[in-house]
């Protein structure tokens, strides 16, 4: 694995979605140590501008993108509007999720069964799509998943609607992987496991969020995931613990 320490991203654009709290931050906080330009985007202003604090007081430099994934035609317009600012993107991390509802396939709402979906899948497709361009001018991007060991590897009850969608991003990542290795871009999917997050703490209410590890233990992963030396074809890492 890449050291973290030693790793330079200076003059490198990395974009991170869901960036205003959680894995997100840890990852958009990583990238900006490590040299980058963070695209930080996220629908809570609030949560970008505190992250936006933390990286210049690091040292770091980052742009805000206050926006909903949802808002499809918002997304689909991503990338038209990047590229009149930069002429490469070298890190995509699609991070941003949503959980659904958690109930027996019967009972899941249609509405939470479409925003799974929405959020999880038909939005990373949209940017995947928006983005191309700027990732192909980059000749060695990466492209960073976050998914879950619910969803293509493991079935649960109660968690069809997550599941799913995880599971038909995780091939969407893969497909893009195989279509895109002649030039250059690389794909990694991580698997962080159980983490202190708000997703975590809606989909397990009961749970002692101080068991569970930190967001920023994430980092090495990522940090690795978005290394020039990493060549994986949609190789899939999991945290360790």
């Amino acid at each position: 694995m890449t050291d973290a320490n030693a790793l330079d991203l200076a003059g490198k654009t990395a974009l991170v979605t869901g960036a205003s709290r959680g894995i997100g931050r840890a990852a958009a906080v990583a990238l900006a140590g490590a040299g980058a330009h963070v695209l930080a985007l996220a629908r809570t202003v609030g949560g970008l501008e505190e992250l936006d604090d933390e990286i210049a007081d690091a040292g770091g430099k980052a742009s805000l993108i206050p926006a909903d994934l949802t808002e499809f035609d918002t997304v689909d317009q991503l990338g038209p509007a990047l590229a009149r600012r930069f002429p490469k993107l070298d890190i995509l991390v699609l991070n941003a999720g949503a959980l659904g509802e958690l109930a027996p396939i019967p009972d899941i709402s249609p509405k939470a069964f479409r925003r799974a979906f929405d959020v999880n899948v038909e939005a990373n497709w949209r940017l995947l799509r928006t983005l191309d361009p700027l990732l192909r001018a980059a000749g060695s991007a990466r492209v960073i998943v976050m998914t879950s060991r619910v969803g293509g590897e493991l079935a649960r009850p109660f968690w069809g609607a997550y599941a799913a969608s995880k599971a038909a991003l995780e091939m969407l990542a893969r497909t893009y992987a195989e279509e895109t290795h002649s030039v250059g871009v690389r794909v990694a999917i991580i698997d962080p496991g159980a983490m202190r997050t708000r997703m975590r703490a809606e989909a397990m209410p009961g749970e002692d969020p101080s068991t569970l590890p930190d967001p920023s233990e994430i980092a090495p992963l990522i940090l690795n995931a978005a290394s020039p030396f990493y060549d994986g074809l949609a190789e899939k890492f999991k945290r360790r613990g």
